[in-house]
């Protein structure tokens, strides 16, 4: 840790941190409900066809995210966290102006490329808070952003589904403000927490976005678990690639009801996981806790798949939340294979190997929802996607059953960093 700071500035600055997290994710949400109609705008396209570009979209954000994430971090090791923080989250704001007033398709993936990159300032924010954070407060300050993670899917979506009611750009503006005024917020009282004297040189190797998966070769033991993982993230990436343009293709949805359904989600996840993560795991253990999830979730894309109205797909998002416990039961058992001294190795291992999910994903989906709404589909079915992730679920759970760890079933929770949602481990 670093020499302390005074408690006000402390203060001051940790809840810069919480407000920074907040609003990245706020203006996610912000974003999220409008994206159909946005693309429809900028180029008159077909539903089927603005999913594909959406999708292109999305693994925009996500390689970036992938690429430059390690960079980010690593800038920050060795020149400090203020000027890298404030630089991301300036580069937010000029994104959302760029992508608002984006003319073309090509300028509105650039913008995305843009977000991707700016988007990592949650790594620099987690390692402002360590810095500033005692060893034994930290797990409450990692607590505080992962609340800001779930405030902040509750409040974008759902303000997003609002502003869009008034055109699909004016969610980008509001995005652009809300960062603005947190970038003049954080000029004004945050300090730098990392000394000169506790800085590093910039090693390229460190910052090698592949080189942080070198950690599944020193631990084989954790490999068929992640195998586990990554095919659930990827089964699990039809929800925030689709919902939108799902909810409008299947029942007509408004921007509002998209924002409201998204919203329902977010609370729904973040009392399943505030408030039933403990007492199940000490009741019934990690491993069976996975095993319920996985029958949950592939019943619950089943049921979406085949949902008739607006009710059914509210009862089956209280339904599905309780899936979310999946992913931090499943890092749970793959933490007691590895040391102490390499668990931030294999977060950022796990953190890489999701996103290679997400870039595969958001293509494989997308492609297969055009094909099923396509204008010239004898019988459009915008729920087939769906269907094919409860299939996925399904073989994920075989998988599972077949390769989890035997006699490790009833350990402590260890939750992710950052808490699943609907959009996974990381927003696009």
């Amino acid at each position: 840790m670093t020499d302390p700071l005074r408690p006000a500035v402390t203060r001051k600055a940790t809840v810069f941190i919480f407000a920074t997290v907040l609003i990245d994710m706020i203006g996610v949400g912000l974003i999220w409900p409008v994206i159909p109609a946005l693309l429809r705008d900028v180029g008159h396209a077909e539903l089927a066809d603005a999913s594909v570009i959406g999708g292109w979209m999305f693994a925009a954000y996500a390689l970036a995210q992938f690429l430059f994430g390690p960079l980010i971090g690593s800038l920050s090791d060795a020149y400090g966290r203020r000027s890298l923080l404030l630089l991301a989250i300036g580069g937010l704001a000029v994104d959302y102006v760029f992508s608002a007033l984006a003319p073309t398709f090509w300028l509105l993936i650039l913008g995305r490329i843009i977000a991707g990159i700016c988007g990592a300032s949650h790594i620099i924010a987690t390692a402002y808070l360590t810095d500033i954070t005692p060893p034994e407060g930290r797990a409450r300050a990692f607590g505080m952003i992962g609340a800001a993670f779930g405030l902040g899917f509750v409040i974008g979506p759902a303000l997003g589904g609002l502003l869009g009611e008034f055109g699909p750009r004016v969610p980008f503006w509001a995005a652009a403000a809300l960062a603005a005024a947190n970038f003049a917020f954080g000029y004004a009282v945050l300090p730098e927490s990392l000394p000169p004297g506790k800085r590093r040189p910039l090693s390229l190797r460190r910052a090698n976005p592949f080189g942080v998966l070198r950690v599944f070769r020193g631990y084989p033991s954790v490999l068929p678990l992640t195998m586990v993982l990554m095919l659930y993230f990827f089964a699990g990436q039809v929800y925030p690639t689709l919902w939108t343009f799902w909810g409008i293709a299947a029942f007509g949805w408004t921007e509002a009801t998209i924002g409201a359904t998204l919203a329902l989600f977010g609370i729904m996840s973040a009392l399943t996981e505030g408030l039933l993560s403990g007492p199940l795991v000490r009741r019934m253990g990690e491993s069976r806790v996975i095993v319920a999830g996985l029958i949950v979730a592939a019943l619950g894309a089943v049921g979406f798949g085949l949902a008739g109205s607006l009710a059914v797909v509210l009862i089956l998002l209280v339904f599905v939340a309780f899936e979310g416990l999946v992913h931090p039961c499943l890092v749970s058992l793959m933490t007691r294979d590895v040391p102490d001294d390499a668990q931030g190795e294999l977060q950022g291992g796990l953190a890489s190997l999701t996103n290679i999910a997400t870039l595969a994903a958001v293509i494989f989906y997308t492609q297969v929802f055009s094909w099923f709404v396509r204008p010239e589909a004898a019988s459009p079915m915008p729920g087939a996607p769906f269907l094919i992730t409860g299939g996925l679920l399904a073989l994920t759970l075989l998988i599972y059953l077949a390769v989890r760890p035997r006699g490790r079933g009833h350990g402590g929770l260890t939750p992710p960093s950052v808490p699943r949602t609907i959009v996974g481990q990381e927003v696009p």
